[in-house]
């Protein structure tokens, strides 16, 4: 019986000292382009206090050290026009969980550069830059040590879940976007990409590829441009998924074909009444006077509560399937 308590209580202690979350940036090379802006988050010992990180106040240690060794890597990619703080919230819960979070703010698709955005370029360039924060993350971040090499996932949102299913190995054909676009012309994406000057489908539309096999898990909320993947482009996805879609997502109507399209059924959550930005932080006046419409939900959702519910599923489900 004492051994037991003794060993109870050496698990209460370390789950107790990886309960802050560490916090850096760093800047990733990129061979002939601009460095990718990465955002981490890791669990540390260090004490953490509140500060002021872009739009945000977060309760983390800045620069401070990395507590223990093998922790399970995710990687995040964002939506359309985001940024690598997006789901900060939901990177700290990670941290605090024992994962160590690297969010990619994509060159080319981010609030700053809006030089891809609905292009299929994006989708190209999207896991190439995913792959390459893998490989900084495994061999050149000054930590890298801490990071188990054969546990690697990823959390992607809107843009950033097409980003995952790619990576994840699932091939898409533009066309069938353009196609779409041509049928649909209020789309909300095809609204878009027609104001930003993109029209129609390429003269050669590209087949899309950026399968890692070191991906192991994914985890996606809302996924754009699923109808690239029609009509076997996700066979090649065999990892095991969680999928989040909202109920009242008017923005990608489409997310629903995920789930057929996939061979494997996925973890599936349809969130009651939840709309196309659910997934995100919750904004705050900063937010809110930006970018109003990602801090605006359907009458009668709080994003707070499901956040709460949202972070400790995909905690666990990032636990059990990179166990």
């Amino acid at each position: 019986m004492i051994r037991l308590l003794v060993f109870l209580l050496t698990l209460l202690h370390a789950g107790a000292a990886l309960a802050a979350s560490g916090f850096q940036w760093a800047d990733v090379p990129v061979s002939g382009g601009e460095p990718l802006k990465v955002a981490i988050w890791y669990p540390t010992a260090a004490q953490p206090a509140y500060r002021q990180i872009g739009p945000f106040e977060m309760n983390v240690a800045v620069d401070a050290p990395v507590q223990g060794t093998h922790h399970a890597l995710i990687v995040m990619s964002h939506g359309t026009g985001g940024s690598a703080l997006n789901s900060y919230d939901t990177a700290m819960a990670l941290a605090e969980a024992g994962f160590i979070v690297a969010a990619v703010q994509h060159t080319g698709d981010n609030y700053l550069d809006h030089s891809v955005s609905f292009t299929a370029r994006n989708f190209v360039l999207r896991p190439q830059q995913i792959s390459r924060v893998i490989d900084y993350m495994l061999t050149g971040w000054p930590a890298h040590a801490a990071v188990d090499p054969t546990r690697i996932g990823l959390f992607g949102h809107s843009a950033g879940g097409a980003t995952g299913l790619l990576a994840g190995g699932g091939i898409g054909d533009w066309q069938r976007v353009g196609e779409a676009c041509a049928s649909q012309p209020g789309d909300w994406g095809c609204s878009r990409a027609r104001a930003a000057g993109v029209t129609g489908a390429p003269q050669a539309a590209p087949r899309i590829a950026g399968w890692d096999p070191r991906v192991r898990a994914l985890v996606l909320a809302a996924p754009a441009v699923a109808v690239m993947f029609q009509p076997g482009g996700l066979a090649g996805v065999t990892i095991p998924v969680q999928l989040w879609i909202g109920e009242r997502d008017d923005i990608v109507p489409d997310a629903r074909l995920v789930p057929e399209l996939l061979p494997k059924a996925p973890d599936y959550h349809l969130v009651r009444n939840g709309g196309h930005f659910a997934f995100l932080a919750p904004c705050n006046e900063i937010l809110r006077s930006a970018a109003l419409e990602i801090c605006t939900d359907p009458k009668d959702f709080d994003r707070e509560a499901f956040l709460h519910e949202f972070q400790r599923d995909v905690v666990t489900f990032f636990k059990r399937t990179l166990a």
